[in-house]
Protein backbone atom coordinates (compact mmCIF):
# COMPACT_ATOMS: atom_id res chain seq x y z
CA UNK A 1 0.00 0.00 0.00
CA UNK A 2 1.49 3.46 -0.79
CA UNK A 3 2.27 5.74 2.02
CA UNK A 4 -0.42 8.63 2.80
CA UNK A 5 0.14 11.41 0.82
CA UNK A 6 -1.28 14.73 2.75
CA UNK A 7 -0.50 16.49 0.07
CA UNK A 8 -3.06 15.40 -2.31
CA UNK A 9 -6.86 16.58 -2.01
CA UNK A 10 -9.61 14.13 -3.40
CA UNK A 11 -13.36 15.12 -3.30
CA UNK A 12 -15.75 12.49 -4.28
CA UNK A 13 -19.12 14.02 -5.11
CA UNK A 14 -21.53 11.47 -3.77
CA UNK A 15 -21.03 8.65 -1.08
CA UNK A 16 -20.00 5.47 -2.59
CA UNK A 17 -19.55 1.76 -1.86
CA UNK A 18 -17.22 1.73 1.52
CA UNK A 19 -14.50 -0.54 -0.54
CA UNK A 20 -13.41 2.36 -2.68
CA UNK A 21 -13.75 5.21 0.11
CA UNK A 22 -11.20 3.38 2.15
CA UNK A 23 -9.29 2.74 -0.77
CA UNK A 24 -8.66 6.54 -1.31
CA UNK A 25 -8.86 7.46 2.31
CA UNK A 26 -5.34 4.28 2.81
CA UNK A 27 -3.55 6.39 0.20
CA UNK A 28 -4.59 10.01 0.69
CA UNK A 29 -4.64 12.59 3.81
CA UNK A 30 -7.49 14.55 2.50
CA UNK A 31 -10.72 12.57 1.14
CA UNK A 32 -14.02 14.94 1.53
CA UNK A 33 -17.71 13.63 0.50
CA UNK A 34 -20.38 14.95 -0.60
CA UNK A 35 -22.39 14.69 2.31
CA UNK A 36 -25.73 14.87 1.09
CA UNK A 37 -27.65 11.98 -0.15
CA UNK A 38 -28.21 14.05 -3.61
CA UNK A 39 -26.49 15.91 -6.32
CA UNK A 40 -24.48 19.07 -5.06
CA UNK A 41 -26.32 22.08 -6.37
CA UNK A 42 -24.60 24.09 -9.03
CA UNK A 43 -23.07 26.67 -6.72
CA UNK A 44 -21.68 23.76 -4.04
CA UNK A 45 -19.90 21.73 -6.80
CA UNK A 46 -17.90 24.84 -7.75
CA UNK A 47 -16.96 25.62 -4.72
CA UNK A 48 -15.94 21.96 -3.87
CA UNK A 49 -13.65 20.91 -6.36
CA UNK A 50 -11.37 24.19 -5.60
CA UNK A 51 -8.09 23.40 -4.68
CA UNK A 52 -8.52 19.67 -5.09
CA UNK A 53 -5.86 17.45 -6.73
CA UNK A 54 -8.10 15.23 -8.35
CA UNK A 55 -12.41 14.83 -8.32
CA UNK A 56 -14.03 11.30 -8.60
CA UNK A 57 -17.42 12.35 -10.11
CA UNK A 58 -20.59 10.80 -11.57
CA UNK A 59 -22.82 10.91 -14.15
CA UNK A 60 -25.22 13.33 -12.53
CA UNK A 61 -22.60 15.52 -11.81
CA UNK A 62 -21.88 18.36 -14.64
CA UNK A 63 -18.37 19.07 -15.24
CA UNK A 64 -19.10 21.31 -18.06
CA UNK A 65 -15.63 24.60 -18.73
CA UNK A 66 -16.62 26.08 -15.40
CA UNK A 67 -16.70 23.76 -13.09
CA UNK A 68 -12.90 22.45 -14.44
CA UNK A 69 -11.87 26.40 -13.94
CA UNK A 70 -12.83 26.13 -10.77
CA UNK A 71 -10.89 23.07 -10.23
CA UNK A 72 -7.69 24.89 -10.10
CA UNK A 73 -5.70 22.10 -9.48
CA UNK A 74 -6.85 19.13 -10.71
CA UNK A 75 -4.84 16.79 -12.87
CA UNK A 76 -7.89 14.25 -13.16
CA UNK A 77 -11.92 13.68 -12.88
CA UNK A 78 -12.35 10.24 -12.83
CA UNK A 79 -15.98 9.91 -14.00
CA UNK A 80 -17.52 6.94 -12.27
CA UNK A 81 -20.24 5.62 -15.15
CA UNK A 82 -19.75 4.00 -18.37
CA UNK A 83 -20.28 7.15 -20.25
CA UNK A 84 -18.90 11.01 -20.43
CA UNK A 85 -21.11 13.27 -21.79
CA UNK A 86 -21.56 14.75 -18.46
CA UNK A 87 -17.99 16.21 -19.22
CA UNK A 88 -16.86 18.72 -21.44
CA UNK A 89 -14.14 16.78 -22.71
CA UNK A 90 -12.55 19.56 -25.24
CA UNK A 91 -11.97 21.87 -22.01
CA UNK A 92 -10.52 19.00 -19.72
CA UNK A 93 -8.21 18.36 -22.71
CA UNK A 94 -7.02 22.06 -23.60
CA UNK A 95 -6.47 22.38 -19.86
CA UNK A 96 -4.82 19.65 -19.72
CA UNK A 97 -6.93 17.61 -17.11
CA UNK A 98 -7.75 13.79 -17.47
CA UNK A 99 -10.97 12.51 -17.77
CA UNK A 100 -11.41 8.81 -17.03
CA UNK A 101 -14.70 6.18 -17.13
CA UNK A 102 -15.58 3.29 -16.46
CA UNK A 103 -16.50 1.06 -19.35
CA UNK A 104 -17.14 -2.97 -19.66
CA UNK A 105 -18.09 -3.02 -15.54
CA UNK A 106 -21.87 -2.79 -15.61
CA UNK A 107 -22.70 -5.24 -18.79
CA UNK A 108 -24.02 -8.06 -17.55
CA UNK A 109 -26.44 -6.38 -14.99
CA UNK A 110 -27.67 -3.64 -17.15
CA UNK A 111 -27.74 -6.54 -19.89
CA UNK A 112 -29.95 -8.49 -16.93
CA UNK A 113 -32.08 -5.81 -16.39
CA UNK A 114 -32.85 -5.21 -19.98
CA UNK A 115 -34.27 -8.67 -19.94
CA UNK A 116 -36.30 -7.77 -16.97
CA UNK A 117 -37.93 -4.93 -18.30
CA UNK A 118 -38.70 -7.49 -21.59
CA UNK A 119 -40.34 -9.65 -19.45
CA UNK A 120 -42.33 -6.97 -17.36
CA UNK A 121 -43.44 -5.44 -20.15
CA UNK A 122 -44.58 -8.07 -22.46
CA UNK A 123 -45.80 -10.25 -19.34
CA UNK A 124 -47.74 -6.77 -17.83
CA UNK A 125 -45.81 -7.49 -14.29
CA UNK A 126 -46.07 -4.26 -12.54
CA UNK A 127 -49.89 -3.73 -13.88
CA UNK A 128 -50.23 -7.11 -12.44
CA UNK A 129 -49.06 -6.50 -9.34
CA UNK A 130 -50.94 -3.38 -9.05
CA UNK A 131 -53.86 -4.73 -9.92
CA UNK A 132 -53.36 -7.28 -7.14
CA UNK A 133 -52.20 -4.98 -4.16
CA UNK A 134 -55.51 -2.72 -5.11
CA UNK A 135 -57.25 -5.24 -4.06
CA UNK A 136 -58.89 -5.71 -7.78
CA UNK A 137 -58.15 -9.86 -7.80
CA UNK A 138 -61.34 -11.98 -7.80
CA UNK A 139 -59.85 -15.27 -8.78
CA UNK A 140 -58.01 -16.73 -12.09
CA UNK A 141 -60.07 -15.80 -15.53
CA UNK A 142 -58.87 -16.98 -18.64
CA UNK A 143 -59.07 -13.33 -20.27
CA UNK A 144 -57.35 -12.18 -17.36
CA UNK A 145 -54.51 -9.34 -18.01
CA UNK A 146 -53.26 -11.08 -20.87
CA UNK A 147 -49.50 -10.23 -21.99
CA UNK A 148 -47.74 -11.39 -24.86
CA UNK A 149 -44.83 -14.56 -25.70
CA UNK A 150 -41.57 -13.69 -26.48
CA UNK A 151 -40.83 -16.79 -28.26
CA UNK A 152 -40.32 -16.20 -31.49
CA UNK A 153 -40.47 -12.97 -31.31
CA UNK A 154 -38.00 -10.70 -33.25
CA UNK A 155 -35.47 -8.86 -31.05
CA UNK A 156 -34.07 -5.44 -32.36
CA UNK A 157 -31.37 -4.25 -30.92
CA UNK A 158 -30.38 -0.61 -31.55
CA UNK A 159 -26.46 -0.80 -31.06
CA UNK A 160 -24.81 -4.07 -30.67
CA UNK A 161 -21.52 -3.04 -28.88
CA UNK A 162 -20.87 -4.75 -25.34
CA UNK A 163 -23.84 -4.05 -23.54
CA UNK A 164 -26.53 -4.87 -26.47
CA UNK A 165 -24.70 -8.26 -27.66
CA UNK A 166 -24.96 -9.77 -23.80
CA UNK A 167 -28.72 -8.78 -23.91
CA UNK A 168 -29.08 -10.94 -27.51
CA UNK A 169 -27.28 -14.04 -25.88
CA UNK A 170 -30.02 -14.00 -23.04
CA UNK A 171 -32.90 -13.20 -25.00
CA UNK A 172 -31.84 -16.09 -27.13
CA UNK A 173 -32.24 -18.46 -24.92
CA UNK A 174 -35.76 -17.18 -24.65
CA UNK A 175 -36.27 -18.37 -27.82
CA UNK A 176 -35.97 -14.66 -29.56
CA UNK A 177 -34.58 -13.95 -32.82
CA UNK A 178 -32.05 -11.06 -33.26
CA UNK A 179 -31.83 -8.37 -35.76
CA UNK A 180 -29.44 -5.37 -35.22
CA UNK A 181 -28.16 -1.93 -36.34
CA UNK A 182 -25.18 -0.94 -35.92
CA UNK A 183 -22.25 1.18 -37.71
CA UNK A 184 -20.10 -2.05 -37.35
CA UNK A 185 -21.10 -5.33 -38.02
CA UNK A 186 -21.09 -8.00 -35.64
CA UNK A 187 -19.64 -11.02 -36.47
CA UNK A 188 -20.02 -12.95 -33.23
CA UNK A 189 -24.15 -12.04 -33.20
CA UNK A 190 -23.98 -12.93 -36.59
CA UNK A 191 -21.80 -16.16 -36.32
CA UNK A 192 -23.53 -17.53 -32.89
CA UNK A 193 -27.41 -16.08 -32.87
CA UNK A 194 -28.06 -15.78 -36.88
CA UNK A 195 -28.76 -12.03 -36.17
CA UNK A 196 -28.70 -9.86 -38.73
CA UNK A 197 -27.44 -6.37 -39.40
CA UNK A 198 -30.21 -4.22 -40.86
CA UNK A 199 -30.79 -0.59 -41.85
CA UNK A 200 -32.26 1.59 -38.81
CA UNK A 201 -35.74 2.00 -41.13
CA UNK A 202 -35.68 -1.66 -40.91
CA UNK A 203 -35.29 -1.80 -37.26
CA UNK A 204 -37.74 0.06 -36.56
CA UNK A 205 -40.14 -2.07 -39.32
CA UNK A 206 -39.41 -5.26 -37.82
CA UNK A 207 -38.31 -4.99 -34.04
CA UNK A 208 -41.33 -7.24 -32.08
CA UNK A 209 -39.14 -5.77 -29.04
CA UNK A 210 -36.99 -3.07 -29.83
CA UNK A 211 -33.75 -2.60 -27.28
CA UNK A 212 -31.47 0.97 -27.28
CA UNK A 213 -27.95 0.50 -26.19
CA UNK A 214 -26.46 3.44 -27.94
CA UNK A 215 -24.43 6.22 -26.04
CA UNK A 216 -25.59 10.09 -26.49
CA UNK A 217 -24.44 11.93 -28.49
CA UNK A 218 -25.63 14.60 -31.46
CA UNK A 219 -26.64 11.62 -33.47
CA UNK A 220 -28.59 9.84 -31.47
CA UNK A 221 -30.17 12.96 -29.32
CA UNK A 222 -33.84 11.88 -30.15
CA UNK A 223 -32.81 9.35 -32.60
CA UNK A 224 -36.33 7.74 -31.67
CA UNK A 225 -38.51 10.14 -32.22
CA UNK A 226 -42.32 10.71 -33.22
CA UNK A 227 -41.61 9.44 -36.68
CA UNK A 228 -39.63 7.17 -35.87
CA UNK A 229 -42.31 5.87 -33.28
CA UNK A 230 -44.42 6.01 -36.65
CA UNK A 231 -42.40 3.12 -38.34
CA UNK A 232 -42.41 0.80 -35.52
CA UNK A 233 -45.05 -2.21 -35.18
CA UNK A 234 -48.29 -1.10 -33.23
CA UNK A 235 -48.08 -4.44 -31.37
CA UNK A 236 -44.06 -3.50 -30.51
CA UNK A 237 -42.34 -2.56 -27.43
CA UNK A 238 -39.55 -0.46 -26.74
CA UNK A 239 -36.77 -0.89 -24.17
CA UNK A 240 -34.55 1.76 -22.49
CA UNK A 241 -31.88 1.14 -20.55
CA UNK A 242 -28.98 3.81 -22.27
CA UNK A 243 -29.58 6.89 -22.41
CA UNK A 244 -32.94 8.71 -21.42
CA UNK A 245 -32.67 11.72 -24.15
CA UNK A 246 -32.02 9.19 -27.08
CA UNK A 247 -35.88 9.44 -27.03
CA UNK A 248 -38.32 12.02 -27.40
CA UNK A 249 -40.31 11.29 -24.64
CA UNK A 250 -43.33 13.49 -24.65
CA UNK A 251 -43.03 11.94 -28.28
CA UNK A 252 -43.04 8.75 -26.93
CA UNK A 253 -45.93 9.71 -24.64
CA UNK A 254 -48.23 10.56 -27.22
CA UNK A 255 -47.66 7.45 -29.03
CA UNK A 256 -48.60 5.54 -25.98
CA UNK A 257 -51.76 7.24 -25.04
CA UNK A 258 -52.75 6.89 -28.81
CA UNK A 259 -51.97 3.08 -28.72
CA UNK A 260 -49.04 3.44 -31.28
CA UNK A 261 -47.33 1.15 -29.36
CA UNK A 262 -48.43 -1.80 -27.04
CA UNK A 263 -45.78 -1.07 -24.54
CA UNK A 264 -42.44 0.47 -23.49
CA UNK A 265 -39.99 -0.11 -20.67
CA UNK A 266 -37.56 2.77 -19.53
CA UNK A 267 -35.05 3.05 -16.84
CA UNK A 268 -34.01 6.49 -17.97
CA UNK A 269 -35.59 9.46 -19.48
CA UNK A 270 -34.51 12.61 -20.93
CA UNK A 271 -34.95 15.23 -17.56
CA UNK A 272 -34.38 13.39 -14.83
CA UNK A 273 -35.25 12.47 -11.99
CA UNK A 274 -38.59 14.22 -13.99
CA UNK A 275 -40.80 11.98 -15.99
CA UNK A 276 -42.90 12.62 -18.57
CA UNK A 277 -46.20 13.07 -16.72
CA UNK A 278 -48.45 10.90 -19.28
CA UNK A 279 -45.97 8.24 -18.85
CA UNK A 280 -46.23 7.64 -15.00
CA UNK A 281 -50.07 7.44 -15.58
CA UNK A 282 -49.85 5.01 -18.44
CA UNK A 283 -50.42 1.08 -17.74
CA UNK A 284 -48.41 0.34 -20.94
CA UNK A 285 -45.07 1.65 -19.37
CA UNK A 286 -42.74 0.20 -17.12
CA UNK A 287 -41.05 2.57 -15.16
CA UNK A 288 -37.51 1.96 -13.15
CA UNK A 289 -35.34 4.66 -11.64
CA UNK A 290 -32.33 4.07 -13.42
CA UNK A 291 -31.11 0.92 -11.37
CA UNK A 292 -29.71 -0.47 -14.94
CA UNK A 293 -26.39 -0.96 -12.64
CA UNK A 294 -28.21 -1.09 -9.41
CA UNK A 295 -26.49 -4.23 -7.28
CA UNK A 296 -23.43 -4.18 -4.93
CA UNK A 297 -21.40 -6.12 -6.68
CA UNK A 298 -21.44 -4.33 -9.77
CA UNK A 299 -21.63 -0.50 -8.19
CA UNK A 300 -18.58 -1.70 -5.79
CA UNK A 301 -16.53 -2.53 -9.19
CA UNK A 302 -17.30 0.69 -10.76
CA UNK A 303 -16.43 2.63 -7.96
CA UNK A 304 -13.16 0.92 -7.26
CA UNK A 305 -12.25 1.27 -10.88
CA UNK A 306 -12.59 4.95 -10.25
CA UNK A 307 -10.98 5.37 -7.37
CA UNK A 308 -8.30 3.70 -9.13
CA UNK A 309 -8.25 5.65 -12.07
CA UNK A 310 -8.28 8.72 -9.56
CA UNK A 311 -5.05 6.74 -8.03
CA UNK A 312 -3.40 6.25 -11.17
CA UNK A 313 -3.62 9.93 -12.24
CA UNK A 314 -2.90 11.90 -8.98
CA UNK A 315 0.25 9.25 -9.02
CA UNK A 316 2.31 9.54 -12.23
CA UNK A 317 1.05 6.39 -13.30
CA UNK A 318 -1.70 6.72 -16.66
CA UNK A 319 -5.05 5.90 -15.66
CA UNK A 320 -6.17 2.53 -17.11
CA UNK A 321 -9.72 4.05 -18.92
CA UNK A 322 -8.26 7.46 -19.79
CA UNK A 323 -10.43 9.10 -22.13
CA UNK A 324 -8.66 11.93 -23.33
CA UNK A 325 -5.19 10.38 -23.96
CA UNK A 326 -3.51 13.17 -25.08
CA UNK A 327 -3.35 14.64 -21.71
CA UNK A 328 -1.35 12.33 -20.49
CA UNK A 329 1.75 13.20 -22.22
CA UNK A 330 0.98 17.05 -21.97
CA UNK A 331 -0.79 17.89 -18.73
CA UNK A 332 0.07 21.72 -17.84
CA UNK A 333 -0.77 20.54 -13.99
CA UNK A 334 0.75 17.21 -14.21
CA UNK A 335 3.81 19.62 -12.34
CA UNK A 336 1.34 21.57 -10.03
Amino acid sequence: MANKKPEIRVFVTRALPEPALHYLRARYGQVDINPHDRPLTRDELLEAVKNRDGVLCLLTDTIDEAVLKAANRARIFANCAVGVNNVDLAAATRLGIMVTNTPGVLTETTADLTLALILAVTRRLTESERFLREGRFRGWGPMLLLGTDIRDKTLGLLGAGRIGSAVAYRAAAFGMNMIYHDRQSNHELEQNLRARRVSFEELLEQSDVLSIHVPLNESTHHLIDARALERMKKTAFLINTSRGSVIDEAALAEHLRAGGLRGAGLDVYENEPRVHEDLLTSDRAVLLPHIGSATEETRTRMAMMAAENLAAGLEGRRPPQLVNPETWSRSPRSDS
